[in-house]
This record gives structure tokens, sequence and C-alpha cells, in this order.
């Protein structure tokens, strides 16, 4: 079966220069992403995660190497508007990416500038807002809301441009638990609802546990790429690259160390609870 990719990263090499230095974030770089896929890319900070975000909507282009876009390569600046559009990015800090006073002029800001009809813009604006919860605050003043609500915000600001893909670069990193939870929910739920590939880069374990496919980089490379369950399962391949498991995962790899028969191919906690329980009646029989 042909896969229908939306994103391919064709060996790719980023390079920074600083003082007459150079050096590599990413090293012949290759990646596929599929179309409606949710896809968490996780790695400590200079592991080139972050890089490759601003390389997926040609916010940066490539030192050699190839990224297509719907088969549109970046390098090519007649398409970069269409690159935008099907493409769009989440940053860390929500504060960043709010440029107006009223939450709604906000997330008119993106339609506008792509020469909409004033009626399609309306239109645009309301169901975004709709589609994270935040309709009811579309007349608020984005300074007043939370920091998880700030960011649902600028959410919708690029769901309203209505890109088939969004990348989000450690959209919850400035965030509280329940922040946390709100965008995962709803970054999930557009993925799920509206069919929007969805590529979330990520150092919380946790907001990888369903996803389609986790991929783990390290030194400007990928070194796992498979599901949650297969990946989270190698606890001391991911501890060796300075990362941690899901709690979940770390109990069930500390009870087999200490010699409990349990599957470590497990991660939310009522399959935790079922495996401990299965494993203890598996000891006493």
């Amino acid at each position: 079966m042909i896969m229908d990719n939306i994103i391919e990263v064709k060996n790719v090499t980023y390079e920074y220069s600083e003082d007459n230095i150079s050096y590599a974030a990413l090293k012949d770089f290759s990646l596929n992403i599929e179309r409606g896929s949710f896809t968490v890319i996780l790695g400590h900070n200079g592991s080139g995660k972050s890089t490759l975000a601003k390389l997926l909507n040609g916010l940066y282009k490539p030192t050699s190497g190839d990224v297509l876009v719907d088969g549109i390569n970046t390098k090519d600046e007649k398409t970069e508007l269409e690159i935008k559009r099907k493409v769009g990015m989440v940053f860390q800090n929500p504060d960043n990416q709010l440029v107006a006073s009223i939450v709604e002029e906000d997330v008119a800001f993106g339609p506008e500038n792509l020469g909409l009809e004033p009626a399609e813009i309306r239109k645009r604006v309301d169901d975004a807002l709709k589609s994270v919860d935040m309709y009811e605050y579309r007349e608020s003043t984005p300074h007043h809301l939370s920091g998880g609500q700030k960011q649902r915000i600028a959410i919708a600001g690029i769901i309203a441009m209505q890109p088939e893909c969004i990348v989000l670069d450690e959209p919850t990193a400035m965030l509280d638990p329940k922040g946390r939870a709100e965008i995962i929910s709803t970054v999930r739920r557009l993925n799920i609802e509206k069919g929007i590939t969805v590529v979330l880069i990520t150092h919380y374990m946790e907001e990888a546990e369903n996803a389609d496919r986790v991929l783990v980089m390290n030194d400007g490379g990928i070194i796992a790429d498979s599901t949650p369950k297969e990946v989270f399962s190698n606890v001391e391949r991911l501890k060796n690259v300075g990362l941690d498991v899901p709690q979940t995962t770390e109990l069930l790899y500390r009870l087999k160390s200490a010699g409990l028969p349990v599957n470590t191919h497990v991660i939310s906690i009522k399959e935790a609870a079922d495996e401990i329980e299965r494993a203890l009646h598996s000891e006493d029989n």
C-alpha cells in the first residue's frame, strides 16, 4: 500500500554558523509524515527537534537535502505562502503569537492576511474558536486569559487558516498541568474530528501516550520510531539519552527489575493496574 505523505524530509542537513564555526543540528536526516496522522517527536534539549519543527513549514531552509510539503519544495520562495497555509506552527510561548487586543481579532489576523472575504473570515473565526472551546471568550482581552486559554487562542488562529497540518513546538512547556491537559485534548480532538495532521514536539512523555507514532531524536538523528508502547517499553535506551518514560512504564520497569513478571508494553493507568494484578495472580498460581 502506498502511504499518502503530507511531509517528506529527504536527506536533510541543517547547519548553524556562529563565529565562523558551523555545526550540524540535523545530519542527513530523512522522515515521512503520513497525512492525517498524530506524530510525537521526543528528544532532550539540543537533539535537533526544534530545528526540525522550523524546517517542516519552511521557516528554516535545509543546508542540503529537501523538505517537501504536499510535494512542494520549501526552498521555492514563490510557494512560501502556500507552504505556510498548508503547515501551521504553534510555538512555546502563546504571548509571542497573539497580536491583537481582542480574541476574535487575533484569530482573524491570519485569514485577513490571506485576503479572504469578510463573511468567510467571520465564519472561520467562529468555527476555529468553537473547535478549541473558546468561542465564549471571543470578545475578551487575551492578556486576561490563563496560559492554557492563550495557547488555545493561538491554535485557533492557525486553524482559521485551515492548514492541513499543524506543527506544535513544545506548546505546553510554559503551562501548568491543567493547561497542558487542555492543549493535548484539543490537539487530539482536531486530529480525530477534522483529520488535521499533527506533529507534536514535546519533552513530556505523557503527551505521547495517544499518538499514532513516536519518534525519539538524539544528536540530530532518529534513534527510535514506533508506537508509543513499543518506544516506551525500551526504558534503558530512553534513559541513556536523558529522557524519562511515563510514570506507569517506570513503575512496571522497576517491578520487572525486582522480579515481578510484568509486561512493560503498557502506558495507561488502567492497563498498568490490570497488568500488575495479572502478574501477582500468576505468581500466586
